[in-house]
């Protein structure tokens, strides 16, 4: 797959981590979906206090009565893998929090082609626009859960909660990192490189909220890792079978892995 030009790139994601503190926005709804005007209910406060990624997601700055207040701000959904949170082009009316499952980022080329510019996990914060539209889309790999905050009323979340809008400009600054080290994976890497790259990025990203510290849950496709990486799905399929070979890795059901040797991964990230 073709990759979008690096400079592009770099350009996007430093607008957007000089967005992160212009956005816009309020919101009036819970994370469990109920309509509550301008006061959460018990239950949906309780569901903010329990979240299971509390700590790593933007709101980890906040106490516990500052998340029974941030209850009312957002609205907990549920969307199954192929549903659109949001479009490229579309106005930009909506911020999530990625609650459970893995979503994908992507944009779209002139000729038609699609590039996957990122994955989202448990905690990650996703839909930072640099204007009104949506800079790229935004689709769910697998089941996933969010909470999501209406952007037009996003920046009174942030005067109510100064501290989110620090842990928002780390999220920012987080992003921009992600970028460079993609150009780098994309522009210098070998094809084993990459995908030891990749799985090795994905166990510490998702280190904090694992069932088991050694499977690696993989909810997007084959395809959609080779979109990543700008390799073909052949490609990325014979190099997961040459790192089971290797006694890197082992399947665990039909799409994630189990991590049996990180050494061998990391040996082969660096080449």
């Amino acid at each position: 797959m073709s990759h979008l030009d690096k400079a592009d790139t770099a350009l996007f994601m430093s607008q957007l981590l000089g967005h992160a503190l212009e956005m816009t926005g309020t919101a009036k709804d819970t994370s469990c979906g109920f309509s509550c005007g301008d006061t959460a209910l018990p239950s949906q406060v309780d569901h903010c206090l329990q979240c299971p990624v509390r700590d790593l997601a933007v709101c980890s700055s906040l106490n516990d009565d500052e998340i029974g207040q941030l209850a009312q701000f957002v609205v907990g959904q549920e969307f199954s893998g192929g549903h659109d949170l949001f479009v490229e082009g579309d106005p930009a009316s909506a911020v999530y929090t990625v609650t459970e499952g893995a979503v994908k980022t992507h944009k779209l080329m002139p000729d038609g082609r699609r590039q996957i510019t990122g994955f989202f996990f448990a905690g990650d914060f996703v839909g930072l626009a640099h204007g009104e539209n949506c800079a790229y889309s935004a689709e769910a790999a697998g089941t996933i859960r969010v909470c999501r905050f209406d952007r037009k009323r996003f920046d009174h979340v942030l005067d109510e909660f100064p501290k989110m809008r620090s842990r928002l400009l780390s999220e920012a600054s987080d992003e921009l990192a992600a970028a460079h080290n993609q150009m780098l994976l994309l522009g210098r890497k070998t094809a084993k490189e990459r995908l030891a790259t990749f799985l090795l990025m994905v166990d510490q990203r998702t280190a904090q909220w694992r069932k088991d510290e050694d499977v690696l849950e993989l909810p997007m496709t084959r395809g959609d890792i080779a979109d990543y990486l700008g390799l073909t799905t052949e490609t990325v399929s014979r190099t997961f079978t040459q790192f089971r070979s290797a006694g890197y890795i082992a399947a665990q059901g039909t799409q994630d892995v189990k991590v049996l040797s990180r050494e061998g991964l990391e040996d082969a990230a660096e080449g």
